[in-house]
């Protein structure tokens, strides 16, 4: 078809003629000259085609598409393409399908982090085996795994207990292992033993106490650089640090001796733990705190140091 509207006088194909037509947005009665579809098979919805059909349909605007990309993109035309489906969802207010769709564009997937599910079971008090059940439900309903399973967070649990992370003491420490992997040892092992002892075994799971300290400080790794952060310190990254510690003894259940001195009852559950109550930094003549426990008495913030059933 030629167009009929003065200065174009184009020639176009016949199926690409109300295309063109709507280029010409000064012209008021363009339907004029608009293609009529006559009959036939009505026309079936993008997504109800074949793939074949979808691409045969799509071809023209994927040649754009490419086209654009190449001169904009480097190329990349599945970014291109994702971001229109982005920008079409949120312009429906279909927000969480977008989330989901970004967190896989970024590899994320739309399931958590082991990390993040192991916090919220400490956070929430719930027993691996709720957890566990909760797990499935979720994963049942929704058929999403959006909780990791409990071998995921117990690989994740790894990285907080004592032993994980190498260290070095500069100097080091003198009568002290420069070993830094530290396995089970006795509970009992180097405490005094009390006249009226009677034979006692245990079974602990007890930490050298500079591993549980390197432990504790490595988790709180990113609170203690906000804190550098804010107070402007990131010149004094090489410390030296002050780290205040409270030690704390908690007999799981009725006990008699809680705190440590007399002897270990039997048959019963104790731990030993410790809370880094803050954090300071030397910067030149004065002293600038740079972490604090906002809630020095919550069992959260007790880093073990031995869990012992004596």
């Amino acid at each position: 078809i030629r167009c009929p509207i003065k200065e174009c006088d184009e020639e176009i194909l016949h199926g690409k003629y109300s295309q063109h037509l709507s280029s010409h947005k000064e012209i008021k009665d363009r339907e004029l000259y608009s293609h009529i579809n006559r009959g036939g098979r009505p026309r079936q919805h993008l997504l109800s085609l074949t793939r074949r059909a979808q691409k045969h349909r799509l071809r023209e605007l994927k040649r754009q598409v490419k086209a654009f990309a190449e001169k904009e993109e480097g190329g990349d035309i599945k970014a291109v393409c994702m971001t229109l489906f982005l920008l079409a969802l949120r312009a429906k207010n279909e927000h969480r399908q977008a989330d989901e769709l970004e967190a896989i564009m970024q590899g994320r997937g739309s399931g958590l982090h082991p990390a993040v599910c192991l916090a919220i079971r400490v956070n929430t008090f719930l027993s691996c085996s709720q957890y566990h059940k909760m797990y499935r439900t979720v994963k049942a309903v929704t058929g999403r795994q959006i909780f990791q399973p409990l071998h995921a967070l117990r690989t994740a649990e790894k990285a907080l207990l004592p032993g994980y992370h190498p260290f070095e003491w500069k100097p080091p420490l003198k009568n002290v292992s420069t070993n830094t992997e530290v396995g089970i040892l006795d509970g009992l092992s180097g405490l005094p033993l009390s006249i009226d002892d009677y034979p006692v075994d245990t079974i602990a799971k007890r930490f050298r106490y500079d591993a549980a300290l390197v432990c504790a400080l490595k988790d709180m790794e990113e609170e203690i650089l906000e804190g550098m952060r804010t107070k402007n310190l990131d010149d004094y990254l090489n410390g030296p640090f002050t780290v205040v510690v409270k030690e704390s003894c908690d007999g799981m259940g009725d006990v008699s001796e809680k705190h440590g001195s007399g002897p270990a009852v039997p048959e019963k559950a104790v731990r030993f733990s410790f809370t880094v109550m803050n954090v300071a930094i030397a910067c030149g003549n004065k002293s600038q705190r740079i972490f604090e426990e906002v809630k020095p008495n919550s069992e959260l913030c007790c880093k073990p140091l031995c869990l012992m059933l004596a």
